[in-house]
């Protein structure tokens, strides 16, 4: 009877550890998991290596995850879904080089930014009908769908707009001749020049925007967000990483 007794007396101890084991998140099958959309097609900031998404957002987002006890989960789609994903609950953020524009902001709340880029236009390197911004006007021109790039030359109404779900692919497209121009980001299209002869940027930058981290409105982890953000621009953790994909 003594020994009955042990053996219950022993199964309620472990039930009732476990049961605060789980409630403190201390459980692996209880593990925190925060899911970033993205698409991961946008060298320096995302993009595949070696089946691995690496890049700038992806780093950030892992030292963001670090600091606030969460693991990482890096789910890529078209670039175009990410805010649906992030305001329907699939994701709980976007970090794609995701410019804060008063457009967005209608569908998401954005963190503090991360980053600054430009936008810029690229085009070929000889008989160019695009050779400053203003030309931009009667061109056809190449963007990525849902894109910064995409949202400043619906503008044009004169302008024949080619969208592709790629940045890479309306790139191939004005090295065929299929576009005149290219706007994209200026860190990837750097990518892109170095890796196709015969297209150049312009000097002429296109527009001066703002990277931030999209999050569901009225989300709680915002808040959150942003004290990890600030505490790793403060200890200089988010310049080393832009650093070492970008450079000074």
């Amino acid at each position: 009877m003594k020994r009955i007794v042990s053996i219950i007396l022993a199964a309620v101890m472990l039930c009732s550890t476990a049961l605060v084991f789980t409630a403190c998140g201390g459980s692996s099958s209880e593990k925190k998991e925060l899911h970033m959309a993205t698409n991961a097609f946008f060298e320096p900031y995302e993009y595949y290596k070696d089946k691995e998404i690496i890049g700038i957002d992806a780093e950030i987002a892992k030292a963001i995850c670090d600091k606030l006890g969460y693991e990482l989960v890096i789910d890529d789609m078209d670039f175009d879904a990410i805010i649906t994903s992030v305001t329907s609950g699939k994701a709980d953020f976007g970090m794609a080089g995701m410019t804060v524009t008063d457009e967005r902001k209608k569908s998401v709340d954005f963190t503090d930014t991360y980053t600054t880029s430009t936008q810029v236009i690229i085009v070929p390197e000889k008989n160019s009908k695009v050779s400053k911004t203003d030309d931009l006007e009667k061109a056809s021109i190449g963007v990525q769908l849902g894109t910064t790039g995409d949202i400043f030359v619906s503008d044009y109404k004169d302008a024949k707009i080619e969208r592709f779900k790629k940045g890479a692919d309306a790139v191939l497209a004005l090295t065929k001749g299929k576009v005149d121009a290219v706007v994209i980001d200026k860190q990837p299209a750097e990518k892109f020049v170095k890796a196709n002869e015969g297209i150049k940027i312009l000097e002429e930058p296109f527009a001066e925007e703002e990277y931030a981290i999209c999050l569901k409105k009225g989300s709680e982890l915002t808040e959150k967000i942003n004290g990890a953000l600030k505490e790793l621009k403060d200890d200089g953790t988010v310049q080393k990483i832009i650093d070492k994909y970008i450079g000074d």
